[in-house]
């Protein structure tokens, strides 16, 4: 089922690109690979991959300057792959347009799983144009943007404008962990001092109102100091 999707792989690690590679091609998908910034370029040109797979190390240049250069007229998904475990690292990177961040090391069951999201809610997301009129589901959420109502379980929720655009906003990024500075970018358009403590407790209402318990990350996941994904499973 997943021979048709193209992976580009760049890292320059020997032993981890292997790995990486017979994982993926063990799993059905045909994957180009990189050692430098300057071949990862050319390949995406070449090759135009259906997702990228992107360690932020490189010889020549950091991922960084690649993941921004692709994101000015693209936006295939691309997944970081990095040992840097830093916030503001992870922030950079999800701000300048990368899909997901996994942390080294990682699992292969966890990176597939991330890839598979990624690729489909690309997919999803290229499809439907996420066009007013349509209507989002997932789990027993469902979302009626023209409308602006959302049910949980088939009953309606009622949610404050704000709460509701925050809600919208992560439906339409679905599986894509969505920054604190994105979200208040987008819902307020100015961050203030308090811009982030704003969004923690709208947040903390709307999974009440869900019916979500105080940890659980059912619809709604969240990475501290970080941001927020709307989970697609």
């Amino acid at each position: 089922m997943n021979n048709k999707y193209k992976i580009l792989l760049v890292e320059d690690e020997h032993n981890i690109s292997t790995l990486i590679m017979t994982m993926l091609e063990s799993s059905g998908y045909q994957v180009i690979q990189a050692g430098t910034c300057a071949l990862a370029k050319t390949l995406f040109v070449s090759h135009c991959p259906d997702l990228v797979l992107l360690d932020l190390g490189l010889p020549d240049m950091d991922g960084m300057t690649f993941l921004e250069d692709v994101r000015k007229d693209s936006l295939t998904p691309i997944i970081v792959l990095s040992a840097r475990t830093n916030e503001k690292d992870k922030v950079l990177a999800l701000d300048a347009g990368a899909n997901d961040y996994v942390t080294k090391p990682f699992g292969a069951a966890e990176l597939l799983a991330r890839i598979r999201s990624t690729l489909r809610n690309y997919s999803h997301s290229a499809e439907s144009g996420k066009l007013p009129g349509g209507k989002f589901m997932v789990q027993d959420l469902e979302i009626l943007y023209d409308a602006r109502q959302v049910f949980v379980k088939g009953k309606e929720i009622k949610l404050t404008q704000t709460e509701y655009n925050i809600v919208a906003l992560l439906s339409e990024h679905c599986g894509k962990m969505m920054t604190y500075s994105a979200i208040i970018k987008d819902v307020w358009g100015y961050p203030d001092e308090g811009s982030v403590k704003k969004l923690q407790v709208n947040m903390a209402n709307i999974r009440k109102k869900f019916g979500v318990k105080p940890g659980e990350a059912t619809y709604i996941t969240n990475e501290l100091g970080v941001g927020y994904r709307m989970n697609s499973d």
